[in-house]
């Protein structure tokens, strides 16, 4: 049986009543954690611009954008999507590298609400579309990352995976909603040479390609059935190096979500380790940032790959700089979406301290990648005294976790564009999601926003 069938049979038979109570309060936290993103990011220009595009399109007012008003079920998935993923403090898995909210979730969002389902409905399909994406990562990864953006690529699959589900598309219909999902999968990194603002794009794409993926199987359109493992397939097309047998190994016997870390720091995940560390330093210790004489960040490939970037001129690219996020860390104590600006991208004392930041290779800490996504880092004083610190998993990892409270609270932050009233009767329904019998009474406070 081929890959997808496989996937196809774990979709139909995973419903509400066979996932763990446990697992249905942390898909709860999920979801409630992308609307935090979402929220906080629909007022940024690029967010701004897809939305723009969306109104001047048209389009039959199927489902509810986080940025205001109605519009067709796939172009709210692609706002919705671009939306949730800008201000980058959107969930991660880190053995896959993908944030599976920020596709999966405005996907499901839209069809629950358009086709008048329950919020047990919407629960299933985001366990269900982060399982699929997951697995596909995990797949093709660390090698397709170096290219691909592996939230756009893989995440297409898990947004076609929930729709499908919500859909209830028969196995076939299911194995062609893969295919077509498969073959418009796509994302380059190039993006991140000049802060360009595809990295919006990306998520909200993958999250209309599969709604489009899951409505045209439904009509009977056919995909290719060997997607992922097919000789011209994702997998040979788009990773030097995968194991295919990390998508079905103890399918339908575990949780992938129960995986899922949250971010604490608005920047790049790959900054965080070093953020943590720089923040524990301010925090633990007295030291006078006059006594700093260099700082040494050691990690792995893919971080430098990613975050080397020792002279951001952009807000956006300083999230990207691995040298910008440990030099603000340490001189501003904190790394929250507030503390990334204009002001502090040329504050004098956090460009001298990033002037001090150097950053390589740890081939240790290479050796233990994805698994782990570790730093360790040294700083040098003046007075001859050296402060070595190190971790091998960034504040929010499962290893490391966040609080129900604090994401509760982070949700309330984020969320400032809608009134107290408002963040706290959203809170509430996504908490209590498994008794809303239909999406659109949580779509409802978006409305009239804009």
């Amino acid at each position: 049986m081929g890959l997808s069938k496989k996937l196809a049979s774990y979709i139909i038979d995973t419903n509400y009543d066979n996932i763990p109570e446990e697992v249905v309060e942390f898909t709860k936290l999920c979801i409630l954690d992308y609307f935090g993103s979402a929220i906080a990011g629909s007022t940024k220009a690029p967010v701004k611009m897809v939305h723009d595009f969306a109104v001047e399109m048209g389009g039959e007012p199927q489902a509810t954008l986080v940025t205001g008003g109605k519009t067709s079920v796939a172009q709210a998935a692609l706002v919705n999507g671009a939306a949730s993923h800008i201000v980058e403090l959107d969930d991660i898995h880190k053995a896959s590298i993908i944030h599976a909210a920020t596709v999966v979730v405005p996907a499901a969002l839209a069809v629950a609400e358009w086709k008048k389902l329950s919020g047990k409905d919407l629960i299933t399909a985001v366990v269900i579309g982060y399982e699929v994406c997951y697995r596909i990562g995990e797949a093709v990864t660390p090698s397709h990352y170096y290219y691909w953006h592996n939230t756009a690529t893989c995440g297409t699959f898990g947004a076609a995976a929930a729709v499908s589900k919500l859909l209830e598309l028969h196995e076939e219909q299911i194995v062609h909603a893969l295919g077509s999902a498969g073959t418009q999968a796509a994302g380059l990194w190039e993006f991140i040479e000049d802060g360009a603002m595809s990295k919006q794009l990306h998520p909200g794409k993958a999250a209309m390609n599969g709604v489009i993926s899951g409505l045209l199987a439904q009509k009977g359109f056919t995909g290719a059935s060997e997607i992922l493992e097919g000789d011209r397939g994702f997998f040979r097309a788009m990773s030097e190096s995968f194991d295919e047998s990390k998508v079905t190994n103890n399918l339908g016997k575990e949780f992938k979500i129960m995986e899922n870390g949250f971010k604490i720091h608005a920047s790049c995940r790959h900054t965080h380790h070093a953020m943590d560390l720089m923040i524990d330093l301010r925090n633990e210790s007295d030291l006078s940032l006059d006594l700093v004489e260099s700082i040494k960040v050691k990690t792995y490939q893919v971080a430098l790959n990613i975050t080397d970037n020792d002279s951001p001129e952009t807000e956006y690219a300083s999230k990207f700089s691995l040298q910008y996020c440990t030099a603000l860390a340490l001189v501003k104590g904190e790394g929250g979406l507030d503390v990334f600006n204009q002001e502090n991208l040329w504050n004098e004392d956090v460009r001298n301290m990033m002037g001090k930041v150097e950053v390589e290779v740890d081939p240790d800490i290479d050796d233990n990648y994805p698994e782990k996504w570790g730093v360790k880092v040294e700083v040098s004083l003046s007075n001859g005294e050296k402060i070595t610190k190190q971790t091998d998993y960034p504040k929010g990892d499962t290893e490391n976790p966040v609080t129900e409270i604090e994401l509760q609270n982070k949700f309330l932050k984020l969320a400032k564009k809608l009134s107290i009233n408002e963040r706290e009767r959203l809170s509430a329904y996504v908490l209590r999601l498994g008794d809303i019998e239909k999406i659109e009474k949580i779509m409802s406070v978006f409305i009239k926003v804009r």
